[in-house]
């Protein structure tokens, strides 16, 4: 089965397990430099990409860095590196040049042999421990309104990365701080005391995250009607004559005044902001009120999450969090690192970071959110010693993070190279922007009932599942609704601002979850009745000629540790995703073009059968990182 290699390429062979053949060119590449030029390189001094589609090959070399070492023109360089190559490793068996670029075609017996090593393995793309762990902080909700399409994002991009993560052989806990105290919890707290007339999540039978969230919005509400007939008021039209510029309009001024109505005027703000204040004593009635609400909320973020399938290792919450950090900055300024104002407010000076200067006390004592994420930093690696801590936070807050982390290497913290802030875009509907105090937001529990009322639909038009029972067609729909929901946004690149739309994430035929499952579901069905037909696997031996399909398929599978490695790294999942769409796309036309149960050849169906046995094992695999299920029938 293909040549036997001659003695001179023993180096580039292994006896069990088939030899990672980037490794291979690589170190072939190397002597080859040596042996034609009597020039020393390293492997990171060679440019290797995978061939463009256009051109005949597997992988390709870029040999301009080699020819001042050997005073040759491009092609010519590439033509004696080309010939030494094919010549010294078994593993290639042709070349072409194109000007600079040499283009090396692997040989059918290598990708055989990488196939018998990984089909059979249900862990294939899982690398070895690092020994390193990670904390991925996601999700971080305010503890006044329910989660909502933009939090669905946070926790896809909190929730795949700790996937991926983990199968690049990283130890990951999975966090979040929970929000659950200031001003805009008292709001809630506010309106529900004030208007609520002892209603309950189970006495309204509302979802009881979205029944607090209800009494926000309320607060919001009536807060417009007082302000608005504030406006009338004689007190009113006196602020406005004496602070308003003659050329701005009324309109345009109290817009401009509503915060500073607010915190001097309001009756609602006053009455807000003195529960902050009795929550912040200690007040027995003030904290029975906000654990009773908190818990209504937290009940319905448990109920969500486990629709979500996403789970944490361990939850901080700012009410015990939010004095972290005072102390630290206290040491801070007794080294230097902070400075002190004459109203007795605590800065630091980053200018020499381009980032400016920074309070991180203000001048009655109290902390800002910076100084609370440097003392939760520091609770937290106390508590676990990772190396890396990852904040999934949306890109408004990328300032907030660039001072975070300069703070924490001038403070000398051991994690202090491995903070990463994962910014990402926002997510928009089809109908344009949210606005979660108008009420205007699309709530995720919505937003998931609307998906899997797409699927729903869309599997009742096909028919397919009606001899299943009830049971397994509800159960079905509800895999393919949410692969519909979660590939749709992890597909596109997290620092994208995108839209999200419900009818298009469904579809069967385009850049989907479902038409990804449906790639896997259709391997399973063959899979399903080459069971029955004895046919003998180990027949594919004999199988020595590989289709272009078929060993772009291989090429593809083979792709898949290094793509985990390049995701993990870049705390970017949606190289995974479309990964899995591309692998899926190169099976749907695989399948449309060769036969795999009525092949030709004994040898021929069964490489198939062991070729479709590896694909479902990385789709249902990569998918899996995504944190999608696949059903065995669409």
């Amino acid at each position: 089965m293909g040549k036997e290699p001659p003695a001179n390429n023993r180096q580039f062979s292994t006896d069990n397990e088939t030899m990672n053949i980037i490794d291979i060119i690589q170190q072939g590449v190397i002597k080859a430099v040596k042996d034609l030029y009597g020039a020393e390189i390293t492997a990171e001094q060679i440019t290797m990409n995978n061939t463009r589609k256009e051109f005949e090959g597997d992988y390709t070399i870029v040999v301009f860095p080699f020819v001042k070492m050997a005073r040759k023109k491009p092609e010519q360089v590439g033509e004696e590196m080309g010939q030494y190559l094919v010549r010294e490793i078994v593993q290639l068996e042709d070349f072409n040049v194109i000007k600079g670029f040499l283009n090396l075609q692997v040989a059918d017996q290598y990708w055989l042999e990488f196939l018998e090593e990984i089909y059979p393995k249900d862990d294939y793309g899982q690398l070895p421990p690092k020994g390193q762990k990670v904390m991925v902080e996601f999700s971080s909700p305010n503890t006044n309104k329910p989660l909502h399409l933009g939090h669905i994002r946070n926790i896809l991009l909190g929730w795949s990365s700790s996937q991926i993560l983990e199968a690049a052989g990283y130890e990951v806990v999975k966090v979040q701080v929970v929000n659950d105290r200031g001003i805009a919890i008292c709001k809630s707290m506010l309106a529900w005391k004030l208007f609520g007339n002892g209603a309950t999540p189970e006495s309204t039978g509302v979802k009881s995250d979205h029944f607090v969230g209800d009494y926000y919005v309320l607060f919001e509400q009536k807060f417009k009607e007082e302000y608005k007939a504030w406006q009338k008021t004689e007190e009113a039209k006196a602020i406005f004559k004496e602070k308003s510029k003659e050329e701005q309009s009324a309109d345009a001024f109290f817009k401009a005044f509503k915060n500073t109505y607010f915190n001097e005027y309001s009756s609602l703000g006053r009455q807000a902001k003195a529960m902050l204040i009795k929550w912040e004593e200690g007040d027995e009635e003030t904290v029975t009120l906000w654990k009773k609400m908190n818990s209504w909320v937290y009940e319905g973020f448990d109920e969500t999450y486990e629709k979500m399938g996403v789970s944490f290792d361990k939850l901080y919450y700012e009410s015990e969090t939010y004095l972290l950090g005072k102390e630290v900055v206290q040491k801070g300024m007794d080294k230097g690192l902070f400075y002190q104002k004459d109203d007795n407010s605590v800065w630091i000076d980053l200018e020499d970071a381009k980032l400016d200067h920074k309070l991180v006390l203000r001048s009655d004592g109290t902390s800002v959110y910076i100084t609370q994420d440097i003392g939760t930093a520091m609770q937290r690696y106390r508590d676990y010693g990772v190396d890396k801590m990852v904040y999934v936070v949306a890109d408004e807050q990328n300032y907030h993070f660039q001072v975070l982390f300069e703070i924490m290497k001038r403070l000398e913290e051991p994690y202090a190279d491995g903070l990463y802030h994962l910014a990402y875009g926002m997510v928009d509907l089809p109908t344009g922007k949210m606005k979660s105090r108008e009420g205007t937001v699309v709530d995720a529990d919505d937003l998931i009932a609307e998906v899997v009322g797409e699927a729903r639909g869309n599997s009742g038009e096909r028919g397919t599942l009606s001899d299943l029972s009830e049971e397994e067609q509800q159960d079905i729909i509800w895999k393919i609704g949410m692969a519909a929901l979660k590939f749709f946004i992890i597909k596109v690149f997290p620092k994208k601002r995108m839209v999200f739309d419900p009818k298009e994430s469904v579809d069967m035929q385009g850049q989907t979850g479902p038409y990804v499952q449906n790639a896997y579901v259709r391997v399973r069905s063959v899979l399903r009745k080459g069971e029955g037909m004895g046919i003998d696997l180990e027949a594919s031996k004999a199988y020595t000629v590989l289709e272009t399909q078929e060993k772009d398929l291989l090429a593809q599978l083979f792709q898949f540790p290094f793509l985990i490695e390049e995701a993990a790294e870049n705390y970017d999942p949606s190289t995974i995703a479309n990964f899995c769409y591309t692998l899926a796309k190169s099976f749907h036309k695989f399948y449309h073009d060769h036969s795999i149960l009525n092949a030709d050849t004994e040898a021929a169906k069964a490489f198939r059968i062991k070729l479709s046995t590896a694909i479902a094992q990385v789709l249902k695999k990569g998918m899996y990182l995504l944190g999608i299920d696949m059903p065995e029938r669409m």
